[in-house]
């Protein structure tokens, strides 16, 4: 066993099936939130394309992105013994990925997700197999990054938080996904309190502080902060990023594009895990937040949330020509 990566991943990986259509209309309220797609009810809708997209979810996505960036890189999931987890290891080790920590199952099927796409957004129809977790030996990594995981994952959680306990030396990022948002703040506070850096988006941060009503963006970075992360991060949207570490609150704008959006899928995935890499190679801070917006805005020029990812090499020539006004600020 190899035991030295810089960051090791932990989560979920799937198969994305991007169907294309443009039959279709949105409706929104009047503040134009809460849309949804809309569809002739028991029509024939024909679609333009089907593109399959392997080895993605936010783990497999944080693996990959980091794994472009530089980083020795691994991730920890389940999938089954079929046709859809062979292309998925197949992708993994295509982008030099380590793949020794992916348990085949042979009496389930690999995660398989079809995604309504239209215009630059997607709906996304998730079904995930009942997989058994178990923390293989992960040795000593530098980083872990631990993401989305099913409903039945609490023991594991909890095999994650001796893990980490046993291994102090080991940093922890975490963005959780939908399952580790619902169950709320106090069965994970041992993962908020271990972790160096912690993301989300506003959104989330309210979900997880059960408030209701707007908060001011630094209430909400510092009362994240007092759960436990050394630096917390929130998105959100094109209005950018904005990180507290408990003593500097800062603003990150988006990086500009000259095109639209083309698919937006692992925009957050690919923010996220940059910014880890950034500081798992030594990058500060406000280093760190100003390459996220970068591959964030690279992944969403193509379709699903890995093939937009950036080299490191390309990603410091997009530094470089960055605008005058593409830079962190004190808030």
């Amino acid at each position: 066993m190899d035991n030295n990566y810089d960051l090791i991943a932990i989560g979920e990986t799937t198969i994305d099936a991007f169907i294309r259509i443009k039959d279709a209309h949105v409706n929104c309220n009047l503040n134009k939130e809460n849309c949804e797609i809309c569809l002739a009810f028991g029509a024939k809708i024909p679609y333009e394309s089907v593109t399959e997209v392997p080895a993605v979810g936010n783990a497999a996505n944080a693996a990959v992105s980091t794994a472009r960036l530089g980083l020795k890189s691994a991730l920890v999931a389940n999938i089954g013994k079929d046709r859809n987890g062979d292309l998925c290891v197949d992708s993994l080790k295509k982008d030099k990925v380590s793949t020794e920590f992916i348990s085949v199952n042979i009496d389930r099927d690999t995660n398989y997700h079809y995604i309504l796409w239209f215009e630059d957004e997607r709906t996304i129809l998730q079904k995930h197999s009942d997989f058994p977790y178990k923390l293989p030996n992960l040795g000593s990594p530098k980083w872990i990054y631990l993401t989305s995981l099913g409903e039945k994952s609490m023991p594991y959680h909890e095999d994650i938080i001796k893990y980490l306990k046993n291994n102090p030396e080991i940093k922890l990022a975490f963005q959780p996904g939908i399952f580790q948002i619902k169950i709320g703040y106090e069965k994970l506070k041992d993962i908020y309190k271990r972790s160096e850096i912690f993301f989300c988006n506003i959104e989330e941060a309210k979900t997880i502080l059960n408030i209701e009503n707007h908060d001011e963006v630094k209430d909400l970075l510092e009362k994240m902060h007092k759960l436990g992360p050394k630096i917390v991060v929130l998105t959100d949207g094109p209005k950018g990023a904005y990180a507290y570490d408990g003593k500097n609150y800062l603003s990150m704008p988006i990086y500009p594009d000259s095109k639209p959006p083309f698919e937006r899928t692992g925009a957050g995935d690919a923010f996220s895990s940059t910014v880890v890499a950034a500081l798992a190679l030594g990058k500060t801070l406000p280093e760190a937040l100003s390459w996220g917006p970068i591959n964030s805005m690279s992944v969403v020029q193509d379709v699903g949330a890995q093939k937009g990812l950036l080299t490191r090499e390309k990603l410091e020539e997009y530094l470089k020509n960055a605008p005058e006004d593409y830079k962190v600020k004190k808030i």
